[in-house]
Formats: C-alpha cells, sequence, structure tokens
C-alpha cells in the first residue's frame, strides 16, 4: 500500500549524523560500527532504498535548527542567523538529491497529481521520492520577511516551536504562550497559506495559538496523552479540538511517546512490549474520538534523533510500516479506512489546502 509519512527529518541525518541516505539501511549502519557520539549510531531504520522497498513514496520531509539563547541548555544553534544557515544547508541537501533523482519536490496541486500518477504507474525501481518541506520549529526564521523567503523555496508546513522556549512559541517541556511574535507570525503563516503544524506546542501555547489562527492545521507526528501521560502528546480535549478543525494527527513511533514508563538509555522496545500493535493503539484512540478514521495518519519521526534502540521492536526499517494495514485489518479498519490512514487523509488535507 502507498504510504504518506507526514515526518522525516532526512537533512538532519545527512548533514548532522553524516549519513548517505542514497545507501542502504545495512551499509549505513555498517558504517557507523563503533561510533558512540550518538545513541543510535549503527541502528537507523531510514534510506531512500528502505523507503521504496516500504512503498513510501511522498513525505513531509523537515527542516530543523533550532536558537537557543544564553540561558538555555538545550542544544542548538547560538543566533538566529546561524539557524537559518543550517536551514539552508539543509535546503541544498535536499536540492542535491533531487539533481541525483532521488527525489522531487512538491509544492502545489499539479505537481502533487503528477508525482503520484507517476509513482503508481511507473514500474522503475528507482523512482524519486516526493517531498514537501516542513520547518520543525520557526526560531530560524529571524524576521517574518525570512517565512516568506522560505515559502518561495518551497515551504509548505511549519511548527512553530520544537522542544522548550522559543522565538515565537513553547514547546514540549515549557511552559508559556505565543506573545506578540507568535501572532503576527501566525499571521503571515495564514497570508502564506502555509500549513500549521501544532505538533510540539505546550498547552498553553496550543490554545493561544487555536485561539488566533484559522487557517490550516494539522499535527505531524503527535500521539495520545490518555495512553501516555505527558505534555508532548496531546489530550483528548486537543484532540477532539483538532478533529472539530478538520486536521490530521500523525502517528509516532518514538518509543517513549507510545507506552508509559519509559526509561532513556535503558528500556529497550522488546521489554517494554513497544511493535507497531502500540502505533495501532494510539490510531485507534483518534480514531475512536473522532468516531471515523478520517483524521489520523502516519507521522513516523523515525532517525529523529533515536534509531532501533527506541523504536517498535519488530520494525527494523521504514518499509516494516507495510505490517501496519493487516493490524489495522485485524482491528475491523475496512479496506478503505486502511488507505485512508495510510495516506489518504493527508493527501486529501493537501487537495483542500492547496486547491
Amino acid at each position: 500500500m502507498f504510504i504518506f509519512d507526514a515526518h522525516l527529518d532526512l537533512a538532519m541525518n545527512a548533514m548532522e549524523w553524516n549519513r548517505d541516505l542514497c545507501w542502504t539501511v545495512e551499509d549505513i549502519r555498517a558504517k557507523e560500527a563503533g561510533l558512540t557520539d550518538k545513541p543510535d549510531r549503527g541502528k537507523n531504520t531510514v534510506s531512500f532504498d528502505a523507503m521504496r522497498k516500504g512503498n513510501i513514496g511522498l513525505c513531509m520531509a523537515t527542516q530543523i535548527a533550532r536558537f537557543v539563547k544564553k540561558e538555555n541548555n538545550l542544544p542548538g544553534w547560538n543566533s538566529p542567523q546561524q539557524a537559518w544557515a543550517q536551514t539552508q544547508g539543509q535546503l541544498a541537501w535536499y536540492k542535491a538529491m533531487e539533481a541525483l533523482g532521488e527525489m522531487t519536490q512538491i509544492t502545489n496541486l499539479q505537481e502533487l497529481d503528477n508525482h503520484l500518477d507517476f509513482w503508481n504507474s511507473s514500474f522503475n525501481a528507482k523512482k524519486p521520492i516526493g517531498y514537501i518541506l516542513s520547518l520543525e520549529g520557526a526560531d530560524s526564521i529571524i524576521t517574518l520577511e525570512y517565512l516568506e523567503k522560505s515559502y518561495e523555496q518551497g515551504l509548505r508546513a511549519i511548527g512553530p516551536a520544537h522542544y522548550g522556549p522559543g522565538t515565537y512559541a513553547h514547546g514540549t517541556n515549557s511552559i508559556g504562550g505565543i506573545g506578540h511574535k507568535g501572532k503576527e507570525l501566525l499571521k503571515e503563516i495564514a497570508r502564506l497559506n502555509i500549513i500549521l503544524d501544532t505538533t510540539h506546542l505546550c498547552d498553553e501555547s496550543f490554545w493561544e495559538t487555536l485561539k488566533a489562527y484559522h487557517g490550516p492545521l494539522w499535527a505531524s507526528h503527535n500521539n495520545c496523552r490518555a495512553l501516555v501521560d505527558h505534555n508532548r502528546q496531546f489530550s483528548d480535549e486537543q484532540i477532539i479540538e483538532l478533529i472539530n478543525r478538520d486536521a490530521v494527527i500523525g502517528v509516532a513511533l518514538d518509543a517513549w511517546m507510545m507506552v508509559p514508563n519509559w526509561v532513556r538509555g535503558k528500556s529497550t522496545p522488546e521489554a517494554m512490549g513497544v511493535t507497531l500493535e502500540t502505533m495501532a493503539d494510539h490510531i485507534d484512540h483518534i480514531c475512536q474520538l473522532a468516531g471515523n478514521a478520517l483524521h489520523v495518519g502516519i507521522g513516523t519521526d523515525l532517525d529523529g534523533g533515536f534509531g532501533r534502540e527506541q523504536s517498535p521492536a519488530d520494525l527494523n526499517t521504514i518499509a516494516d510500516l507495510q505490517g501496519l494495514p493487516i493490524l489495522l485489518q485485524k482491528r475491523g479498519y475496512s479496506p478503505e479506512d486502511i488507505e485512508n490512514i495510510m495516506h489518504k487523509n493527508f493527501i486529501r488535507f493537501l487537495r483542500k489546502v492547496w486547491s
């Protein structure tokens, strides 16, 4: 089945982890054997080859660069100008992948339709993977003029915050609202018809954002607080509000977001029972709140700073997402429901926004 993944940090892996995604997953793992600078070394799950094997022909691909002020101990760049430059380096990598024929950028409805037609009709073993550019955390937007520059470069979705306090909003593990700068950013997002990604917004920023913003929004990679009680997940009240706003929520595969009581660096997917069935639990919870299967999709976040040590035990590479449809079928989901979850909900959303 064709899969749309609403959140992959491809350029981050290439530029910061120094992974050549043109290699196979196995070759990347072999190259990283013995490295200890990052906890997921040698445990990656994503490459272009694996995406093609899993029929993941379209994704939201991120730019990400956090600006951290002097008093902020989170990792990041020490000025917004440095953060902007990092996102530009990531964009340069995407363009280099386009030149190789590995990827193709999607920015409008015509390009989307052409790509889907080609992907579903071509038997070429090396079809270019379609990507739509998304910015995770808006700290690299130095001034609002830079958002328009990003739009001209193809940016079509943006999350105002990531972890901690940001320039425009407060993110995961922080407390605070969006302030004047955040409200001005939201106006510009609406003017440019960019999709607002509510993922990572802390509760106060979430509710202030939804009060101030009335354009298209979704949550690219966000799980359910009812199943994992942490501010990184959305409460049922937040999920219902997103459903009422006709949003789609992508379910993520970072293990600590999937089951409660995960201890980073100690817990294992096997010991904690984290599998694709757990992913189906979060999908099902959203569907039960909605009363249908029209507001949930896939937003794996695979290799988003973690690897197999913090992914479902039955997932070796991203291609193993193809095991999800049978799990949903066993739960009573219809073929139409499953297609909606695997790709149609997000694609339908894009058609509506871009029409």
